[in-house]
């Protein structure tokens, strides 16, 4: 007989100790067995230990998610909307996951959730890997028709998606790092990572993906970002009591489902004040480094298509469209 490590860290959850003996029980199975369960749970970055004559338990608890809850918090209007929704205990990626199944048909929304990425990642294929129900993983896919005229500022909507969903649930306001970052105190809390897929006959199929650090150990935390004051997750911001993930997700599959509802005829616009009254580098000295080349400037904001704009030294304004952008001390 076998336990699965999966279902073993649902027991373990809340972060109280549990006896071998107890466990053992509990899935009808040895206390070896028990035991072999648990040398999996490393592979997750989980913290767990294990004392003799106090039982087993994870350093910390563990918010898992419950697709049933979450299904329960979507707002109606989202719910009709989606064709599927997946919560995954494993997977490489969300967004990989999304890209290599069937698009969702027009008008729907496929979502995907994961407990733990093996290959998370951000653009230009950083590394992006959180502990085992310690982030917020979700992607969802949607097909248009054709291209939005607006496609190129569709990431920077996203952003204001996942600002929306964090003041709603965690009371806190983010600001927004062109092109896809989200930043809390100076600090990285999340980004985002849009991909697409060419489909047959124009149609354009779109993966937007969203991490957001919700409660990770420090040590986590601190190998998440290269930014000069490093990452920051939800449970620091609000002294150690993040909102539900769930809840959170929920919120952002909502403003997701209307964003690409109305995208290809709103297009940015909706979404553009909000964006430049929370620009992170607006007015900051930054450093633009991409594979053609690199200049030091004042960001001045966005256009209507949503590329940055920088001043240079000459007072020249310079419309950058892609690269990695940088604050540079004054």
């Amino acid at each position: 007989m076998r336990v699965a490590s999966d279902a073993l860290v649902r027991a373990l959850a809340d972060g109280e100790p549990h006896s071998g003996a107890d466990l053992a029980r509990e899935f009808d199975v040895t206390r070896a067995a028990i035991s072999k369960a648990m040398r999996k749970l490393a592979s997750w970055d989980l913290d767990a230990s294990a004392q003799r004559g106090v039982g087993y338990r994870l350093a910390r608890p563990i918010d898992l998610h419950d697709s049933r809850a979450l299904r329960r918090a979507l707002a109606p209007r989202t719910v009709g909307r989606i064709s599927r929704l997946e919560v995954l205990w494993e997977v490489d990626s969300t967004n990989r996951h999304l890209l290599a199944s069937p698009p969702p048909p027009a008008g729907e929304l496929a979502v995907c959730l994961a407990e733990f990425q093996r290959a998370g990642r951000g653009r230009r294929g950083r590394r992006w890997r959180a502990p085992l129900g310690s982030g917020l993983c979700l992607s969802v896919a949607w097909q248009f028709a054709t291209a939005p005229r607006d496609l190129a500022a569709l990431t920077l909507a996203v952003g204001v998606v996942a600002r929306r969903a964090v003041a709603e649930v965690a009371g806190l306001e983010v600001a927004l790092k062109w092109p896809n970052d989200l930043a809390l105190d100076e600090r990285k809390l999340g980004g985002i990572l849009l991909e697409l897929a060419a489909e047959a006959q124009g149609r354009c199929h779109v993966v937007a993906g969203v991490g957001i650090n919700v409660s990770l150990p420090p040590a986590s935390l601190a190998t998440l970002s290269d930014w000069p004051r490093g990452a920051i997750d939800l449970a620091t911001a609000k002294r150690g009591a993040p909102p539900p993930r769930s809840r959170l997700a929920a919120r952002l599959i909502d403003g997701l489902a209307d964003l690409f509802a109305a995208y290809a005829e709103s297009g940015f616009a909706p979404y553009s004040a909000e964006w430049r009254a929370a620009d992170f580098l607006n007015g900051r000295r930054v450093q633009l480094d991409d594979s053609a080349v690199s200049a030091t400037g004042i960001a001045r904001g966005i256009d209507g298509d949503g590329a940055l704009l920088i001043e240079t030294a000459g007072g020249a304004r310079r419309r950058v469209l892609s690269g990695d952008v940088s604050v540079r001390s004054t």
